[in-house]
C-alpha cells in the first residue's frame, strides 16, 4: 500500500519530457519549520478575501462586509476542517491525542471546512441585516480560489495523489530508496477543475445571468461536488463511513449535486423577478415626489393638517 504522504519522494512528469522537480516541503524561519503546505493554505485565503471584497459592491455588499465575515470565517474554517477530518478517524486520534491539532502532518478536510464556514456566515449575516445567500454567492468566489492555490498545497508534501496507473499525465514519485510509483496527480486534477468552475462563475455573473441571491454559491456546490465526486474515487487517502467502504467525500458530493440541482430546477420553475436581487434592492433609486403630490402625502400621514 503507497504511503498517503511522500514528503522525502523526487517528483517527475513523464509527458513534460521527464521534468523533475524536487521542492522543499518546509523552510526554517527562527529555527522552526515552517510548511508549504501551510503558507500556501494562507496565501489562498489571502488572494480570496481581495478579489470578493473587490467584487463585494455586484452584489449589494460592502468591503467592510467581507472583512468582518472572514475574521471569523479563517479560524473557524479551519478547526472545522480539521474537526472533520479527525471525526472520520476517531480511534486513531483518541490514541494519539498529541496529533489532535498536528495539521502540518496532514489532515484538513475542504467539505469540513465548507460547513463550519457556512455557519459562521449564517452567524454574521443576521447579525449585520445581510442576506446569507448574497453573501454566500459573494465568498463562493473566494473560496474556489483558495482550493486552486491550496491545492499545491498537496503537491509541496507529495500527497493527495491518487492510485497508480499509466495514464498519459501520470506523476511519477520516486523515493530515496529508488522505490518508483506513477500515480494519478489527483491534486492538480481538483485544481484545474476548480479554475475552470471558477472561471464559468466570474463569466456567468459579469454576464448579468445571476438572477437569484443564492444561485452562484448553488452553482458552486453543483459543479464542484461532480468533480469532487470523480477525483475522489482515484484517491487513495479518502476517508471512509466506518466500514462501509463508502468515501464520505463521494457521498457528500452525490448529495450536495442533487440537492444543487433541485433548488436550481425549483427556482427556474419558480421565475425570478430583478427587484428580488439584494445588489437591486440596495441599488434601487429613490423615488422622488413632486411638489405638489409630497405635500399632499405629507397632510395625509399628519391628519390633513
Amino acid at each position: 500500500m503507497l504511503e498517503t504522504i511522500q514528503r522525502e519522494s523526487v517528483i517527475s512528469f513523464p509527458m513534460l519530457g521527464n521534468l523533475t522537480l524536487n521542492p522543499p516541503s518546509y523552510f526554517t524561519l527562527f529555527g522552526r519549520p515552517i510548511y508549504f503546505y501551510g503558507v500556501l493554505i494562507g496565501l489562498g485565503f489571502i488572494l480570496g478575501i481581495l478579489y470578493c471584497a473587490k467584487r463585494a459592491p455586484r452584489f449589494g455588499l460592502k468591503e467592510d462586509d467581507v472583512y468582518d465575515v472572514v475574521l471569523w470565517l479563517i479560524p473557524c474554517s479551519i478547526l472545522g476542517a480539521r474537526l472533520y477530518y479527525v471525526l472520520f478517524r476517531l480511534d486513531y486520534y483518541l490514541q494519539h491525542m498529541d496529533e489532535f491539532f498536528a495539521v502540518w502532518n496532514g489532515g484538513l478536510a475542504i467539505y469540513g471546512g465548507v460547513i463550519a464556514g457556512m455557519l459562521v456566515v449564517c452567524l454574521v449575516a443576521r447579525r449585520k441585516k445581510i442576506p446569507v445567500p448574497a453573501l454566500l454567492d459573494c465568498l463562493c468566489y473566494g473560496l474556489l480560489i483558495g482550493q486552486i492555490i491550496g491545492r499545491w498545497g498537496n503537491f509541496m508534501n507529495r500527497e493527495a495523489f491518487g492510485a497508480e496507473t499509466e495514464i498519459f499525465c501520470r506523476m511519477c514519485l520516486t523515493a530515496p530508496d529508488g522505490t518508483t510509483v506513477y500515480v494519478h496527480p489527483t491534486f492538480l486534477y481538483e485544481s484545474l477543475w476548480n479554475l475552470g468552475v471558477l472561471l464559468f462563475l466570474i463569466r456567468f455573473e459579469k454576464r448579468g445571468r445571476r438572477k437569484f441571491d443564492g444561485q452562484c454559491i448553488t452553482l458552486y456546490f453543483l459543479l464542484y461536488g461532480i468533480g469532487r465526486f470523480w477525483i475522489e474515487g482515484l484517491r487513495t487517502d479518502s476517508l471512509y463511513i466506518g466500514s462501509t467502504g463508502i468515501r464520505v467525500s463521494q457521498a457528500l458530493s452525490a448529495a450536495l449535486v442533487i440537492a444543487a440541482a433541485v433548488i436550481l430546477i425549483a427556482r427556474h420553475r419558480k421565475g425570478y423577478r430583478e427587484e428580488d436581487l439584494y445588489y437591486n434592492c440596495v441599488n434601487a433609486p429613490a423615488v422622488i415626489l413632486p411638489p405638489e403630490e409630497s405635500t399632499q402625502t405629507e397632510e395625509n400621514e399628519h391628519g390633513g393638517l
